[in-house]
């Protein structure tokens, strides 16, 4: 699945990632078809509808910012054509922003569904997105950066744009 853009480059300029964001995109697709059917009695109303639809705003939006900033403002496949690491800009703060941002987006058009039942749909998500990505992603970047790699992903989530906290002494 290494699509090389010259002999010289050593990661994917896009990975695993229209694969693993299509299957989190068709778990979604599968609660919104659930939502209206077998999941029909989990629909929120009232109060609780417009909570689902001001956090499917929040993760929409928000989802967009961390793709934009992770794909088009930071400048990644400069970095990925000269076999460098990203760690600086919104890779400071998640590993994976275009895959988190494209997830907020997925999750916020589920919510915007208003079904409590759809739920448990996000961790799913959630860990399909993890074991992909350790599986294939991750071990291409360890292999090419190795120490490099190691103390970025000690320092950085992978999906979760936050910082860890590491001991200080």
């Amino acid at each position: 699945m290494k699509n090389y853009m010259n002999k010289d480059q050593k990661m994917p300029l896009y990975g695993i990632g229209p694969f693993l964001i299509l299957a989190v995109a068709l778990l979604s697709l599968l609660g919104i078809l659930l939502s209206y059917t077998v999941l029909s009695g989990g629909t929120v109303n009232g109060t609780g509808k417009l909570l689902f639809y001001f956090a499917a705003f929040l993760l929409i939006s928000s989802g967009l910012l961390i793709w934009f900033f992770g794909a088009v403002h930071s400048d990644v496949d400069t970095y990925i054509k000269e076999n460098r690491l990203k760690t600086d800009g919104i890779y400071a703060w998640t590993r994976n922003p275009m895959y988190t941002g494209w997830w907020f987006v997925l999750i916020g058009i589920l919510l915007l569904f208003h079904n409590i039942w759809t739920l448990p749909l996000i961790p799913l998500q959630w860990a399909l997105l993890t074991i992909v990505l350790k599986k294939t992603e991750e071990q291409w970047l360890r292999e090419l950066f190795g120490e490099e790699y190691e103390r970025y992903c000690k320092r950085v989530n992978r999906l979760l744009p936050c910082k860890k906290q590491t001991a200080s002494m």
